[in-house]
């Protein structure tokens, strides 16, 4: 994916989704070096207005980014904040008094109908909006009061990548803006990131034990959450390898019990809260002879069946998302290569989907 690992030419199957993997270090940086005084203006002209809660709107991956923004605004702002549900708008016609709240809408495109109508109902029911999107042009961008560009330049592989990330940065960005900060912790990311794409062995050899799995389930708390959740997204639609996801908590509360000494596990450990929490999930795992690996810091893969481990130390809990997801994406388009798909075209899906 670097100098030495070189993405697939010609016409090899997901030779676009390696191109926009490789992209995330100089799509990182963009959004430091231009997009973050924009970024920035923009929280600080919300912030001026004192929301008092946040209603998060998205759907697929952008849902993941909006969870992991939940996160973000509840543990550094204090913020009460929830995940919106469309259909109550677009299909029930419910007109809810949004007076000085934050709507804040992630989306790829910008182009989904239902998303659009339900950002344009909230702001006429008296919402502050925000879109954050890669397409300035977008329909979203144009009924949102405020709009955040993730600068992730076009995306043409149907699995999304380079936009996920590029989406988790801008909104750290913008929540550290709404909270007097300037991000500058996220400086280190771009060289990270470089440094983990070019393990691509490594995940490849990793990619082996699931090439015949029939269901895989990966787990984690906080931070990490949403991370499992986008590693799961991406191995069902390129894949089509059934990955659930689940809280590590929830985990405990029932779903352990299809776990056992054949059931591949991934575990998403954080180097911090999130990662404390997660131990006694891991050790149920590990006691239920579970095939556990762990994606996270030294000291955690080597307690694993597998693993690969994340150069995470001195960046933040709030920052890991955005260099955890790496591998797991690689992971992804490994495992649907071995498998004989193309994980550049999975069966039955569009770049936009137009739910209403």
């Amino acid at each position: 994916m670097t100098a030495t690992t070189p993405a697939p030419q010609g016409d090899l199957p997901g030779r676009i989704m390696a191109r926009e993997m490789a992209e995330q270090p100089a799509v990182l940086r963009r959004i430091l070096d231009e997009g973050a005084p924009r970024i920035r203006q923009v929280a600080q002209d919300v912030a001026a207005r004192k929301p008092r809660f946040v209603l998060l709107t998205a759907r697929g991956t952008s849902d993941n980014a909006a969870l992991y923004a939940k996160y973000l605004l509840e543990i550094r702002l204090g913020l009460p904040c929830g995940l919106t549900s469309m259909s109550t708008t677009t299909a029930y016609g419910a007109l809810p008094d949004l007076t000085d709240v934050l709507v804040v809408t992630v989306s790829q495109s910008g182009g989904s109908p239902d998303l659009v109508a339900s950002t344009r109902a909230a702001r006429e029911a008296g919402a502050i909006t925000v879109a954050v999107t890669n397409n300035p042009d977008s329909p979203l961008a144009a009924v949102s009061e405020y709009h955040v560009d993730v600068m992730a330049g076009p995306e043409k592989a149907l699995p999304a990548t380079k936009t996920y990330t590029a989406s988790l940065l801008a909104l750290y960005l913008f929540v550290e803006g709404l909270r007097g900060g300037d991000g500058a912790a996220a400086k280190a990311l771009p060289d990270l990131a470089e440094q983990l794409l070019a393990r691509q062995d490594e995940v490849r050899t990793l990619a082996s034990r699931y090439r015949f799995a029939e269901r895989m389930v990966i787990t984690s708390r906080g931070y990490g959450y949403p991370t499992a959740k986008e590693a799961a997204l991406k191995l069902m639609e390129t894949s089509y390898i059934p990955a659930l996801a689940y809280s590590g908590a929830d985990l405990l509360h029932g779903p352990l019990a299809m776990v056992d000494n054949v059931s591949p596990v991934i575990a998403v450990v954080t180097a911090g809260k999130g990662g404390t929490a997660l131990q006694p999930v891991l050790d149920r795992l590990r006691g239920r002879g579970a095939d556990l690996v762990v994606i996270g810091p030294a000291g955690q893969v080597d307690q694993a069946s597998a693993g690969f481990v994340l150069p995470v130390e001195g960046v933040p809990e709030e920052l890991q998302p955005i260099l955890e997801i790496l591998p797991l994406q690689l992971l992804a388009y490994e495992v649907t290569i071995a498998r004989g798909q193309d994980p550049d075209a999975p069966r039955a899906l569009a770049k936009v989907t137009e739910t209403r």
